[in-house]
């Protein structure tokens, strides 16, 4: 942990680590959003900082110039941080930052080693990704693991893809590497929206997080912002009668999955009837995969993506 910068020294017990990156892995801003609410919301003090000069490309993810009342200029540099907070059912400590550029294994190893610092008994990693759903449909997660124990408790599926992947797949196998059970939580954020942050993914991603902490959640202040976010997606239709039919397109094959679903075996009784559909069992790359072959054999291959 030689590049980690301890700013207190908390008393904490078995924390869970639950870490999420803006760039590549944080579509629609829903996971760094995830996390940032957790932190802000929780009153989580500063635990610590990961020197960014190692890890940072200064020129793609650039540091920023501040005044302060006296107009004195400070530069801000993109840091990695660490917050603790200990919550009703456990202790936690919080982990958001840019992606980072280089040295991807030494970089996991500095958080590996303060999992291992607080013997922590748990990590969750947050992501977001761009896929074929519609926004008018309850957000879809995707909970991967591979330990055993992990994927029974919580429900989870152990991971299938093979592929390109960013630090929040290169830190989950680091943990796993570390014998420090891991999963990773995923929101689907609809494509057509990508320039938009959405709320509704994140508030996912903290219901989920939460559920497993075994702590109640703080959404409130992320639902405040769900009107606009609507209302925002609502005037991108509306100007756009393409987006409406393709928006119609991904409600009917979501609502043809579910019926699928349902054919399998899935319980169909009154009470889960009531229940939005739910794909938590499908790894995200074969998410999308899965979608794009739907819409190739039902003729809609020209779909935006």
């Amino acid at each position: 942990m030689e590049h980690v910068r301890w700013l207190a020294e908390p008393t904490l017990s078995t924390p869970v680590i639950v870490a999420a990156f803006t760039g590549w892995n944080d579509a629609g801003d829903a996971a760094s959003t995830a996390l940032r609410t957790l932190v802000e919301t929780t009153g989580a003090a500063p635990l610590a900082e990961i020197d960014p000069e190692i890890f940072t490309d200064f020129a793609t993810v650039r540091p920023h110039v501040r005044l302060d009342a006296e107009r004195h200029r400070t530069i801000v540099w993109p840091t990695v941080g660490l917050w603790s907070v200990s919550l009703p059912g456990a202790d936690v400590v919080l982990v958001l930052g840019p992606e980072p550029a280089l040295r991807w294994r030494l970089f996991c190893e500095q958080i590996v080693g303060v999992a291992e610092h607080f013997g922590s008994p748990l990590a969750l990693t947050l992501g977001a990704l761009l896929a074929d759903v519609p926004h008018t449909r309850p957000v879809q997660l995707i909970g991967t693991a591979t330990d055993e124990r992990l994927i029974e408790r919580y429900d989870l599926e152990r991971s299938r893809y093979e592929g390109p992947t960013g630090i929040v797949g290169v830190l989950q196998h680091a943990f796993t590497t570390a014998g420090i059970p891991a999963a990773s939580l995923w929101a689907a954020v609809p494509g057509y929206a990508s320039s938009l942050p959405s709320p509704r993914a994140a508030i996912a991603l903290v219901e989920r997080a939460c559920s497993i902490m075994g702590t109640p959640a703080p959404t409130a202040a992320l639902a405040a912002q769900v009107p606009e976010y609507d209302a925002r997606l609502a005037a991108l239709l509306a100007d756009d009668d393409d987006l409406v039919t393709y928006v119609a397109r991904l409600e009917s094959m979501l609502d043809e999955l579910a019926d699928d679903l349902d054919d399998d075996g899935f319980d169909d009784d009154a009470d889960a009837a009531a229940e939005p559909a739910d794909l938590t069992d499908a790894d995200p790359d074969e998410l999308m995969l899965e979608v794009e072959q739907f819409l190739r054999d039902h003729g809609g291959g020209d779909a935006a993506q």
